[in-house]
């Protein structure tokens, strides 16, 4: 019965999360292509309720269900490798720093730290592999060293601290709420 209750809830937590990155916005004053959705929430829901695995799964299928769903599978996956990624880099701190101080205080931290984490490697990884895979990809002119450390640290790096910042105000309003809730559920499910 654990395992049903557990599958459904995962399958849930996946939808959900899906649902939010098909609304997604792009921010204003950066690229039209770094768009803002708050589908880590579920991610991070899961891992907090079944251990990190389960918020890397949510983060998988999802990125994987909208690959397919727009056909990006087969052409460019850049993309879904890079929210899939940015997604882990966000979750996996702050479910561990949350597992460390379980407390609104620890999980204030948590996000800070998955704030942080996802925007200074995820410049990084832009830099050295993202960037350049697009640009393969799209067949465009490869961008030289001072043109993409710039993209990277006036738009990349910015926006994922943005990003990071309103999933984590959007996140405490939700913990606020469901803390108690969510403390049980880890106690009775975790991985």
């Amino acid at each position: 019965m654990m395992k049903v209750q557990k599958l459904v809830t995962l399958a849930m937590l996946t939808s959900i999360s899906y649902v939010l990155m098909l609304l997604n916005f792009p921010f204003p004053g950066f690229p039209v292509f770094l768009n803002v959705d708050f589908s880590d929430i579920p991610a991070l829901i899961a891992a907090i309720i079944f251990g990190p695995g389960a918020g890397i799964l949510v983060e998988f299928v999802k990125n994987l269900l909208d690959a397919i769903m727009t056909g990006s599978l087969t052409a460019i996956p850049v993309g879904h490798i890079a929210n899939f990624t940015a997604g882990i880099l966000f979750v996996l701190p702050t479910y561990y720093v949350y597992k460390k101080i379980r407390s609104v205080r620890g999980m204030t931290f948590g996000l800070f730290a998955g704030t942080i984490s996802m925007a200074v490697l995820m410049s990084v990884l832009n830099y050295y592999i993202f960037l350049p895979a697009y640009t393969f990809f799209l067949g465009a002119e490869a961008m030289s060293g001072p043109e993409a450390r710039t993209f990277v640290t006036t738009a990349i790096l910015p926006f994922n601290l943005i990003k990071g910042i309103l999933i984590t105000v959007v996140f405490m309003l939700i913990f606020a709420k469901m803390q108690t809730w969510l403390s049980k559920q880890a106690l009775y499910k975790n991985i």
